[in-house]
C-alpha cells in the first residue's frame, strides 16, 4: 500500500508537470492552438474525447499558476487511498465535470484547465472521511475544510470567464467517487472471502 500511494503522488506530480510543457508549448510555439484543439466545446459532438483532454490545457499561464498548487495538495491528499483508487477518482471527476461542462455551458463555449479536478479532489477529500471514518481520513478533511473550505463559493456563478459547470459538476464527481469507490472495493471484498471460502469447502 505504501508503494501504491507513492507512485499515485508520483502520477499527481507528472500530471502536473505534463501540464506545465503543454502551456509552455501552447503559450511560446503554437500559441494556443492545442487550447482549440483539446479544449471542450460545450455541445459539440464532433470531439467528445476533449473531456479528457481539457483538463490539461490551461487558457494562460496565470490560469495554470492558479491551479498548480491546489491540484498538488489536494491531488496528492487524494493519493492517500492508492494508485488505483486515485486514477479512479480522477477518472470519475473528468467524466462527470466534463458532461456537466458540455451540457450546461454556453452552446460552442471552450472550457480549459483543472480546476474540475481542482474542486473534484476537494470533494472528494471532504466525503472520505465520513464515509470511511478512518482517523488519517478524518485529519485530512478537516486539513481540506480548513484551508481550502472557502473554495466551497467557487460552485457559483461569480466572475465572467470562469466556469461554474466545471467547478460544480467536478466537486459533485468527488463526491461520487468518494461515495461509490469504498463500496465497490468492499464488495469485492467479499466476493473473494466468499469465493476463499466456496474454494476451501470443495477442495478435496
Amino acid at each position: 500500500m505504501k508503494q501504491s500511494r507513492i507512485t499515485a503522488i508520483l502520477t499527481v506530480a507528472g500530471m502536473l508537470a505534463a501540464m506545465w510543457v503543454l502551456e509552455i508549448l501552447d503559450s511560446f510555439v503554437l500559441r494556443g492552438a492545442l487550447d482549440h484543439g483539446f479544449g471542450l466545446r460545450a455541445w459539440n459532438f464532433d470531439q467528445p474525447w476533449t473531456v479528457l483532454t481539457a483538463p490539461f490545457m490551461h487558457g494562460n499561464l496565470e490560469h495554470l499558476i492558479g491551479n498548480s498548487l491546489p491540484f498538488l495538495v489536494l491531488g496528492s491528499l487524494v493519493a492517500f487511498s492508492g494508485l488505483g483508487r486515485f486514477l479512479l477518482t480522477t477518472l470519475i471527476v473528468i467524466v462527470v465535470s466534463g458532461v456537466g461542462v458540455w451540457l450546461f455551458s454556453s452552446p460552442f463555449s471552450l472550457t480549459v484547465g483543472a480546476s474540475g479536478l481542482v474542486f473534484g479532489y476537494f470533494g472528494y477529500t471532504v466525503l472520505r472521511g465520513i464515509v470511511e471514518r478512518k482517523t488519517v481520513d478524518i485529519v485530512i478533511m478537516i486539513c481540506v475544510v480548513v484551508f481550502y473550505g472557502t473554495m466551497i463559493w467557487g460552485v457559483l456563478p461569480q466572475y465572467p470567464g470562469v466556469s461554474w459547470q466545471a467547478h460544480l459538476f467536478g466537486f459533485l464527481g468527488g463526491l461520487l467517487a468518494a461515495y461509490l469507490l469504498p463500496r465497490r472495493e468492499r464488495a469485492r471484498q467479499l466476493n473473494q472471502g466468499y469465493g476463499g471460502a466456496q474454494g476451501g469447502y470443495y477442495a478435496p
